[in-house]
């Protein structure tokens, strides 16, 4: 095993971008938006995503790193409007809150 970012990994981190919470409203309220906990590496779930590696994502989900976005973390990032790292997976859109320094 290398230690060389795939072609894939290359690329969502290539499309990532910080966005607004008021952008991404109307995608939560037709729930497309995929939370990820800041403990987990955005692009590599976004990755997982992609190449369909179900049983990986499941095991975040289990452990509820990874998930829909709820209506109570909704109106936390309404209210505090911090940075949020975003890429598409279409359909959905992987978020997770963007780290402080």
């Amino acid at each position: 095993m290398t230690d060389q970012p795939s072609t894939l990994y290359a690329k969502l981190l290539g499309e990532t971008a910080v966005i607004e919470w008021k952008a991404l409203e109307r995608f939560w309220a037709k729930g497309d938006l995929i939370w990820v906990s800041e403990h987990l590496d955005l692009i590599e779930v976004a990755q997982a995503m992609a190449e369909n590696r179900s049983e990986t994502f499941a095991a975040w989900r289990n452990a509820g790193t990874v998930g829909p976005l709820s209506a109570e973390q909704a109106l936390d990032l309404q209210s505090r409007d911090p940075e949020i790292w975003a890429v598409v997976v279409s359909p959905f859109i992987v978020i997770q809150e963007k780290k402080k320094a």
